[in-house]
């Protein structure tokens, strides 16, 4: 079977940090054509890209047009975790099954067995990589809490108390997440100083933005990170919940509840009329969020392939 290709007088070249926000346009397209609304900043793209371990030249691929104007990307970071999108009008011309298939090629070189990403349910790239015959791994929803609504207030238990987090706790903190994200998720370890270059390092990052919960003994055991997205917009500004996490042993306690509540207000406090997050089947924290008033506005698809280092690149 010949291999895809790129259109004639389409090319291929790494892409570089000052790419950030025509990727983070052509993202946006097409998250406005599945989604009907666009989630992406730049802010989100460099905090990856500027990461001292990524390597842009290695890690991805950005597509040209004839015009020289970047209409596509797509990236391997190591792992099996991968992105890619095509700007909507230039949909239809392959150019999205040739990064599927750089993907796949890049990270069988970087060492995965195997490689996937999420799209919108029935989105153009979902349909694309089904067709492709890759396997739908999980689901996940994004949820929102309505304006005007809170969520219900859960008292802290003894002797607990939330605050902005400092540097003293960064590391306890990273612990804290780290653990409670990979009883259900299949990867490494996150180093401790790459993870927070993602929490501290990502522009319009504020001391508020990350916040602990702490036990009597000031050892902390729940964390939140919380986004502002969307500061510019006229409509308000929206916030994201990125990471909501307790130490197994705090569990049942009310303690995830009292964080959501916090930092949601906290959201509000600083512009928010909206609040959000992610989930997904993995975690079985769905019906939780559901509880506490929250909707599901979005559902997305992991779908992934066997990797094959032995697949040229793209032409």
């Amino acid at each position: 079977m010949e291999q895809p290709t790129l259109p004639e007088g389409y090319t291929r070249r790494p892409l570089a940090l000052a790419d950030a926000e025509r990727i983070a346009d052509v993202m946006g397209a097409e998250e406005l054509l599945a989604t009907g609304e666009v989630g992406v900043e730049a802010a989100d793209l460099v905090a990856d890209w500027s990461e001292p371990s990524y390597d842009l030249a290695t890690h991805s691929v950005g597509v040209l047009s004839p015009d020289g104007d970047l209409v596509g990307y797509a990236e391997a970071y190591g792992g099996d975790r991968a992105d890619a999108a095509v700007h909507p009008d230039h949909h239809g011309l392959g150019i999205g099954t040739a990064l599927a298939r750089w993907v796949v090629a890049r990270a069988g070189e970087l060492g995965a067995d195997r490689v996937g990403m999420p799209n919108p349910v029935g989105s153009p790239g979902d349909r694309l990589l089904e067709a492709l015959s890759w396997e739908a791994r999980w689901t996940s929803w994004v949820l929102e809490l309505p304006e005007g609504r809170t969520v219900p207030e859960r008292p802290l238990p003894e002797g607990h108390t939330i605050r902005e987090a400092t540097g003293a706790d960064y590391e306890q903190a990273w612990d804290v997440v780290e653990s409670a994200f990979l009883e259900w998720s299949e990867r490494p370890r996150q180093q401790f100083d790459k993870w927070l270059h993602h929490v501290l390092g990502r522009p319009g990052f504020e001391p508020w933005n990350l916040r602990v919960a702490t036990d009597p003994d000031g050892a902390i055991v729940g964390v939140v990170i919380i986004l502002l997205y969307g500061v510019d917009d006229p409509d308000g500004a929206e916030g994201f919940i990125e990471k909501v996490a307790v130490r197994r042993d705090r569990r049942g306690l009310g303690l995830g509840q009292a964080l959501l509540a916090e930092s949601f207000a906290c959201a509000r406090a600083h512009g928010a009329v909206r609040s959000r997050l992610s989930t997904d089947s993995r975690t079985g924290a769905l019906s939780l969020y559901e509880r506490v008033g929250m909707q599901v506005i979005q559902e997305w698809v992991n779908r992934a392939a066997p990797t094959s280092p032995h697949l040229s690149p793209v032409e």
